[in-house]
């Protein structure tokens, strides 16, 4: 309907329900029809069919999300907007779980759309602007970079073809925005990491790396052909794709989600596979393979932080336990060479695994935030759409099982929606006949009788068992499959090869896959002693990457989960345990044409495209017995021009009563059927119709609405003519004499206000009398000022100013920080903190003296720790220019030279009653101590703050960076450490706590105290 209604007839209809004609050739020209006027998106009720328009469009921005906003599906242009901002609605509005599928052939613009979709959910929430919110999206718009670095390759069809599924779930809270989410990834394709075919690249990062200029610390060149995993295709530059600036991107996306030091991990991980592709073995006795050049392995075990003895053990041999006993056998130069592909295919893809990993870590929502508060969540999947090569393997074989059941769930839920809505609506619901391809999903993933678990027992057989052989289990149990044919069921089929290819009949067509390769993927073999080799690693995160290679060589294990098996059962758990529980909505994606170009458009390979997503069978499913409802309310809004009964205003009924008077006054009774919150209209003629007078009617609307403002705006324009003048001369006169007035009724008593008129309001003065008013409220600030501070003695002054700055810096982060007690500065040389007061002024004396400084800030007696975590009792002192360590047990004397105030960077201290105080320095050693209260209880960290502070107000004419925080990050020794307090019964005293962490351990009994 909205391509009708809002774009006009030339670009053809805007929903193909509303097609006059429903079959192939119709749907195939108005589709053809609106891409070369260039509207590339086109609803199926409201499912959008995205044909790829391999050029930018100026149709993303944010004036077209402002369109789109909040709109209903139909209100506006076909756009993949529309169905993103309906998924989010439905979430928001009635806190359903949505997700949005998103398919289509590499190529179609599939990773495009989910962009698109990510980047309007941000455009439209968190318009309160909280940090943390933004921080989610900026993570999941990032991780998009890592993601298509590591998993996206150029192929002859594509060039940034998504080479694994992903399904990301966004998690909102109730005001929806976006608080986390998680991601999984389905079927890399790492046999790309080995092998590439003529015109097709390796996985991005590759080249990336290749292209950063970082190529020394790798070992590497910067010539893609120089390396064997690099080169097979041939195709190494890609006009459209610029890798060294995509790297530095990655690195920085790294950086913003967390990656941390891990993040070189991955890029050695790269280094090293490219090494790895150098390797090469020749024969030094029977069946015993050797590496012709150590070089390679060399690289690769400095990067993956192997030993580079077992290394070469591992890839020249295996060790094999029977019986009790182990043995290491040898390897060909075949099999050397099959366990070397194989390894670089399962580091990268356990790496690609672990990236995924890290991203779900940074974004994911703690479980007890889930409980705690109603989250929402939509989904979007972005997976491979239907492949049909010339040459069909088992990657092809899962990934049109997965849109089988994809296309099963799409069916289902449509179906489900439509017969839902007619029974809400009371209208009777008709039978439709389609295909059911469960038959197919059967057939492939049945127990005992289904290809995969036909494959399974072939991979499970002792003994050999060659492809050939899993091909005739197959035969001589699916025979009699109406979708299974074979050479062997059926010998008159000249394109069939007898034990090397089979057929499935696939909803979106014949498929012929070649079973070459079958049993040797579905095992996904890797060796033991690989495991074992990855585990050992040096590198912490590659040794956790691998954990299975903990285990010895004498230890049973199950048996490995093969990668069909393991591959389905991903899929069901999407398809039935995800999917299905929440409001499907769905994008599916047109591949236009070969040449990438933006003007062509092939019919032949459109129509297959069309045939195998189903979509002329999901027009029919959606128009069935009606091609279009709308609720009562908006329709009459819509259509109410078209009676005089219902123009302007309907207010004899319901909306459905007024719905009745125009279709009848229309004579379009024979059409419709009145649902009880809806009306129903059979033929998409009759909603043309519709339009078509609505347009007559709102031309004539609009003629008579201009010709009655036009004559309303000149007789207003009259009237205020005429009065403008002698409003003036009132107002002005008016002014003049009520403003003086009204201040001195405003200030009469503010010398016995509390605040001295702070809170005043002053009336807003005449144009004419603007400087005199602000020389009066400069008077009135000066007189504040000097009655707040009449009560105040002079001596106390100083430390007032030193409070108010304090406050200001703290602005309540912490609660105490003693602000109600005399402050002092020196404690040193008080009595009653100090007995020894003479020994600590002479050794201040003579630290003047030595080092020339004027004053001494701030000095008490405090609990320090370091790098060593040994506390011990110390004095500090914060002069102008130094600060001091002092030894209050050997007369107060200076345990080191004074650090210069111009090493420090900053304070943090927590925000509880404990006293922690950690003072930031450029060398990387930072002060980590607690200040002591003594007897009297004193809270000195609000005098630290606010002295220092102040003091770098002054000298330095620049703020001190004060932090706050439960947790304290810091230096010691070079080394970050995370300091944090714990409550006890004795102390204070620092204790190490873990690894890097360090514990102040604060009495209770001091906390219950109170600070002065």
């Amino acid at each position: 309907m909205a391509g009708a209604i809002h774009e006009g007839p030339e670009y053809g209809v805007g929903d193909f329900v509303l097609l006059e004609s429903l079959d192939i050739v119709s749907f195939m020209e108005n589709l053809q029809l609106r891409f070369s006027k260039g509207k590339i998106y086109t609803y199926i009720g409201e499912v959008v069919v995205s044909v790829n328009p391999y050029k930018p469009l100026d149709i993303f921005d944010k004036q077209h999300v402002d369109l789109y906003k909040g709109r209903e599906i139909y209100e506006r242009p076909p756009h993949i907007f529309a169905v993103a901002d309906a998924a989010y609605k439905a979430m928001k509005r009635r806190a359903k779980d949505t997700c949005i599928v998103i398919s289509g052939e590499s190529g179609a613009g599939k990773t495009e759309a989910s962009k698109i979709i990510m980047k309007y959910i941000a455009s439209v929430t968190n318009v309160g602007g909280q940090k943390e919110i933004e921080r989610v999206k900026n993570i999941l718009l990032q991780s998009n970079c890592i993601l298509e670095a590591f998993g996206n390759a150029k192929t002859n069809r594509n060039d940034n073809s998504s080479r694994f599924g992903k399904y990301m779930d966004i998690n909102f809270d109730f005001k929806g925005d976006p608080v986390g989410g998680h991601i999984n990834n389905y079927l890399l394709e790492k046999s790309r990491v080995v092998f590439q075919q003529n015109g097709e690249r390796n996985f991005h990062s590759f080249y990336q790396l290749l292209s950063s200029g970082n190529l020394s610390e790798y070992g590497l060149v910067g010539d893609p052909s120089s390396y064997f995993y690099t080169s097979q295709g041939d195709s190494a530059k890609v006009s459209s794709i610029d890798d060294r600036a995509d790297y530095k991107a990655v690195n920085d996306a790294m950086k913003v989600i967390g990656f941390g030091q891990h993040a070189s991990t991955f890029w050695k991980i790269v280094a090293a596979i490219l090494h790895l592709g150098t390797l090469e073995f020749e024969e030094v006795g029977v069946e015993q393979a050797k590496i012709k050049s150590s070089a390679p392995l060399n690289q690769v075990a400095s990067l993956l932080e192997l030993d580079v003895v077992e290394a070469e053990k591992a890839f020249c041999s295996r060790v094999v336990a029977t019986k009790g006993e182990v043995m290491e056998k040898g390897h060909t130069i075949e099999q050397a060479q099959f366990g070397r592909d194989a390894f670089a295919k399962a580091v990268y893809d356990r790496a690609f695994s672990w990236i995924v990993r890290f991203i779900n870590e940074a974004i994911e929502v703690p479980q007890e935030s889930k409980t705690k508060n109603r989250s929402t969540v939509i989904g979007v999947l972005d997976i491979y759409g239907f492949e049909i090569f010339n040459n069909n393997s088992f990657e092809q074989f899962c990934i049109n099982y997965c849109n089988e059941k994809l296309q099963q769930l799409f069916i289902d839920l449509v179906l489900k929606q439509e017969q839902e809505e007619y029974m809400r609506e009371g209208i009777a619901w008709q039978h439709i006949d389609y295909f059911n391809n469960k038959i197919i999903c059967d057939l492939v993933e049945a127990q005992h009788v289904g290809i995969l678990a036909i494959l399974d027992d072939a991979c499970h057989t002792a003994g050999k068992v060659t492809d050939p052989m899993f091909l005739d289990a197959m035969c001589n149990k699916l025979s009699t499959h109406k979708h299974f044919t074979s050479k062997k069921s059926n010998q008159s089929d000249k394109a069939l090869v007898l034990g090397k290819n089979f057929r499935i009949l696939h909803y979106a067509g014949d498929v012929t896959y070649n079973v070459a390769g079958f049993i040797e993927k579905n095992k996904d073999t890797l060796f033991q002693d690989f495991k074992r080799l990855l585990y050992g690693s040096q590198n912490e995160l590659l040794s956790r990457m691998w954990p299975e290679g903990a285990q010895s060589v004498n230890s049973i294990t199950k048996r490995p989960i093969t990668a069909g098996a393991d591959f389905k059962t991903s899929i069901i758990q999407l398809v039935e345990k995800n999917l299905s529980q929440k409001e499907p909505y769905y994008v599916r994606c047109i591949k236009p044409n070969e040449d990438k170009s933006p003007s062509s458009f092939n019919y032949e390979r459109c129509k297959h495209q069309v045939m195998y997503l189903g979509l002329l069978e999901n027009v029919r499913v959606r128009r069935a017995g009606f091609a279009f409802r709308m609720p009562y309310e908006r329709f009459l809004l819509r259509y109410k021009m078209l009676t005089k009964q219902t123009w302007p205003n309907f207010k004899r009924g319901s909306a459905q009563d007024g719905t009745k008077i125009i279709i009848k006054d229309l004579n379009l009774d024979n059409d419709v059927q009145y649902g009880i919150t809806k009306i129903f209209i059979r033929s998409p003629r009759t909603v043309f119709a519709l339009e078509n007078q609505r347009t007559v009617a709102l031309n004539n609307i609009a003629v008579f609405l201009q010709k009655m403002w036009k004559g309303t705006l000149a007789r207003k324009l009259y009237k205020k003519m005429c009065a403008v003048r002698r409003i003036i001369r009132c107002y002005r006169a008016f002014k003049l004499r009520s403003y003086m007035g009204k201040l001195l009724e405003t200030f009469r008593d503010v010398k016995n206000a509390p605040s001295f008129g702070k809170n005043i309001k002053w009336p807003t003065p005449p144009p004419v009398l603007g400087k005199l008013v602000q020389l009066l409220k400069n008077v009135h600030r000066r007189w504040r000022a000097f009655m707040i501070l009449k009560p105040y003695p002079a001596a106390e002054r100083p430390s007032l100013r030193l409070k108010v700055t304090a406050a200001d810096v703290l602005k309540g982060r912490r609660q105490q920080w003693g602000y109600g007690r005399k402050w002092e500065g020196n404690y040193l040389v008080n009595p009653d903190v100090n007995p020894r007061v003479m020994e600590a002024q002479h050794s201040l004396n003579i630290l003047k003296d030595r080092d020339n400084f004027k004053h001494v800030l701030f000095a008490a007696f405090v609990k320090k720790t370091n790098r060593h975590n040994n506390s011990a009792d110390r004095v500090i002192c914060i002069t102008d220019s130094f600060i001091y360590k002092m030894d209050p047990k050997k007369k107060f004397k200076d345990m080191s030279p004074g650090v210069s105030l111009d090493e420090v960077t900053g304070l943090t201290i927590s925000p509880g009653p404990d006293q922690l105080l950690c003072i930031h320095l450029r060398n990387g050693n930072d002060f980590v101590l607690c200040l002591l209260p003594g007897q009297q209880s004193f809270d000195f960290t609000g005098e630290v703050i606010g002295t220092l502070s102040r003091f770098w107000e002054i000298s330095r004419k620049s703020n001190l960076k004060v932090d706050v925080g439960k947790e304290v990050q810091c230096n010691l020794g070079q080394k970050p450490r995370v300091v944090s307090v714990q409550m006890a019964n004795k102390g204070p005293v620092f204790r190490k706590n873990g690894g890097n962490g360090i514990a102040l351990h604060w009495p209770e009994q001091q906390t219950q105290n109170g600070s002065s």
